[in-house]
């Protein structure tokens, strides 16, 4: 029996039980008892005093706990340490908020600061959930399929990495456009050797073919050890096959 069903019955019942005498009221106790399922004292008061229309139970509007002020001082921290996920900002945020007043980067009173601090890592994310909906989920990206036949380049997966011999490195371009990618930017080429992790980054202005390679041949030479292999992504800037003197004796993949 559904709430608006026992409620209806209840409104009927209820002037018969209270109009009754002796037994009879012993009867139709029994009987509300078994229609509605409730137990025997509750549905007694019920009966005795039943809800009438506007008396039943608000729901009372649960107090806001944390203040604006507190989460604008969250989403400041959470930007400073861009946009980390909860459970590592919140551990964090003693030293963040630190560092933060010290440089003039955030002003807090004591009680805002107090309940800053005191953030569970669950609360965190429900207040920056607005904020993080408002930014872009993604970054942005400008690798596009290059315009080589992909059964004419040699593909090497993570697994067939086994090299243990330094030289053999992976490359990438990183573009720094901000929130667009339109005009002109700064890219970083990013070169790590797989054996040992020494990485080499190279500022480029663009990522066209002469200059890319310009840049590798800067990395090369930074490199403590002699350059074997090259591995990069499918971007078109990376698809231009690398001439035999880049490497020491060795071709690109």
């Amino acid at each position: 029996m559904s709430v608006t069903s026992r409620r209806e019955l209840l409104a009927v019942v209820a002037p018969r039980y209270r109009a009754a005498r002796g037994e009879e009221r012993g009867r139709i106790l029994e009987e509300f008892v078994a229609s509605t399922g409730y137990h025997r004292k509750y549905a007694l008061s019920l009966l005795n005093h039943p809800i009438t229309k506007g008396t039943a139970r608000k729901k009372r509007a649960r107090p806001r706990q944390y203040a604006f002020a507190v989460q604008q001082a969250l989403v400041t921290c959470w930007r400073a340490a861009n946009g980390i996920c909860s459970k590592r900002l919140v551990p964090y945020l003693p030293e963040l908020v630190r560092v933060l007043e010290e440089h003039g980067e955030l002003h807090l009173e004591a009680q805002t600061k107090e309940r800053l601090l005191a953030l569970s890592a669950a609360t965190a994310d429900r207040l920056l959930q607005a904020e993080r909906k408002r930014a872009k989920p993604h970054g942005l990206g400008t690798t596009k399929p290059g315009t080589l036949l992909k059964s004419a380049i040699p593909i090497r997966t993570f697994a067939e990495w086994d090299e243990a011999e330094p030289g053999f490195t992976e490359i990438d371009l990183v573009v720094h456009c901000g929130s667009t990618t339109r005009g002109e930017y700064l890219h970083s080429l990013t070169v790590t050797d797989v054996a040992t992790g020494w990485t080499e980054c190279v500022a480029l202005r663009n990522r066209g073919q002469q200059t890319v390679f310009q840049a590798l041949l800067l990395a090369r030479g930074r490199l403590p050890f002699p350059l074997h292999g090259i591995d990069s992504d499918n971007g078109s800037e990376a698809n231009q096959r690398a001439p035999a003197a880049l490497l020491s004796g060795r071709t690109a993949h």
